[in-house]
């Protein structure tokens, strides 16, 4: 009985590995990998986006080469950083820019979710809100 037992056991789990991997052992490994990285890309972060708010009117923009606030009067160049992420949340989930200027310090805060601007019809992935000194912008954003 233990044997029968043994045997339908082993020939079920080899049926599996088979349905879900049918090359050889070392195959299997390259594809275990390729699942690794494919998890690892589609979890990367857009790191070019845009953000806008109204009222009063004023913009972010974000890429490698820096961090631009921007209203219609001026605008102020950050250099570019990482943000920081939520532990144990998918990286896009929210993203925590601290901005060092030569006179200044602001925080960008950027959370997945939909938002509208209040002015369109569009609708933005990504919620914002710029924080400066005692001043607190909310907006939307996009990726670039």
């Amino acid at each position: 009985m233990k044997t029968q037992i043994l045997s339908t056991f082993l020939a079920g789990m080899t049926t599996i590995l088979m349905l879900s991997n049918p090359s050889s052992a070392n195959s299997k490994k390259e594809y275990v990998n390729k699942n690794f990285l494919v998890s690892q890309a589609s979890n990367r972060v857009s790191e070019e986006l845009l953000v806008s708010g109204t009222e009063p009117f004023w913009g972010v923009t974000i890429s490698r080469k820096g961090i631009i606030y921007s209203t219609p009067e001026s605008s102020q160049n950050f250099p570019y950083i990482a943000p920081s992420t939520a532990s144990g949340r998918p990286a896009d989930l929210v993203r925590v820019y601290r901005l060092r200027g030569r006179n200044s310090t602001s925080t960008l805060v950027i959370r997945k979710g939909s938002c509208s601007d209040g002015m369109s019809d569009i609708k933005y992935p990504y919620s914002a809100v710029y924080i400066a000194g005692n001043t607190v912008l909310e907006g939307c954003a996009r990726a670039k």
